[in-house]
């Protein structure tokens, strides 16, 4: 097997590391950069960054090798990787965070002065747009090579957020677009092991469904099967600031999701 090429620009909105077995780990939200013009337009709120799937690189990070990973920098109040480009709402009728997010998750703004069309605009053109121009491209680089690709989004969120959900969240939430985005022996497989790990709850297609970047690649009859992961951020770190790794949860979750993925990349063959 080829050690995987990471591919890093100091300067560059995303990171991609290539690998050379036909899956890729999308991670659309783990990024921390905030532009300085961006974080003086955010007010105090806003400046906290609280909606991070916080250490979510280092999660997955070895977990399955030889995947590809492409993994945005920029933070999601600069622009959400995971919406439409165009705006349109991912969840109509419920409360969420759009494409340039006015709220964080507990419904409080986030602007003290808020951006215009125009800024908007600029924004999908310097991250949203490289962002996605790296995922399709790596993508359709395995694709191309296994005649398959199976893309893994890798969320996470805290399991308490009345705003946005009832109650307290699953700790595995699979999302598959109510069984548009992949082969249904990729929801199965997903759906068992996360129903048969101790300890854990799991939920398909419940409050989350899969986002933008699960429905707009997941194109099964095309080879290119996507699936997403919610994971409750109780499950491996504090849910309040500092936001701390706890390495002795997060092995134990890792284990399941070491099994998921490598699951995955066997049942590729057969797809």
């Amino acid at each position: 097997m080829a050690v995987a090429e990471n591919v890093e620009d100091a300067d560059a909105p995303v990171k991609i590391v290539r690998g050379d077995i036909p899956v890729v780990l999308g991670v659309p939200h783990a990024g921390t950069w905030v532009p300085e013009p961006v974080t003086a337009a955010l007010n105090e709120t806003g400046r906290g960054i609280t909606d991070t799937d916080w250490h979510m690189d280092r999660l997955y990070d070895g977990l399955l090798p030889g995947a590809s990973m492409v993994c945005a920098r920029f933070h999601r109040y600069v622009i959400d990787a995971n919406r439409d480009p165009s705006g349109a709402s991912l969840y109509p009728g419920q409360n969420t965070t759009g494409l340039v997010p006015t709220t964080d998750f507990d419904g409080n703004p986030i602007w003290d002065t808020p951006p215009d069309d125009a800024e908007i605009a600029a924004r999908v053109a310097a991250f949203h747009r490289p962002y996605h121009e790296a995922l399709a491209s790596e993508i359709e680089r395995v694709r191309a090579q296994h005649g398959i690709v199976i893309l893994y989004d890798c969320h996470s969120i805290r399991s308490r957020i009345p705003f946005l959900f009832d109650g307290t969240l699953p700790d595995f939430n699979i999302g598959t677009n109510r069984g548009e985005t992949c082969a249904p022996a990729i929801e199965q497989l997903v759906e068992r092991v996360c129903a048969s790990a101790h300890g854990y709850t799991s939920i398909l297609n419940g409050r989350f469904v899969g986002g933008w970047t699960t429905r707009h690649y997941g194109r099964p009859e095309q080879g290119v099967h996507a699936i997403q992961m919610e994971l409750a951020q109780s499950t491996y770190m504090d849910e309040h600031a500092p936001w701390t790794y706890r390495p002795e949860k997060a092995d134990a979750v890792r284990r399941v999701l070491g099994d998921l993925l490598e699951g995955i990349h066997q049942l590729h063959a057969r797809l």
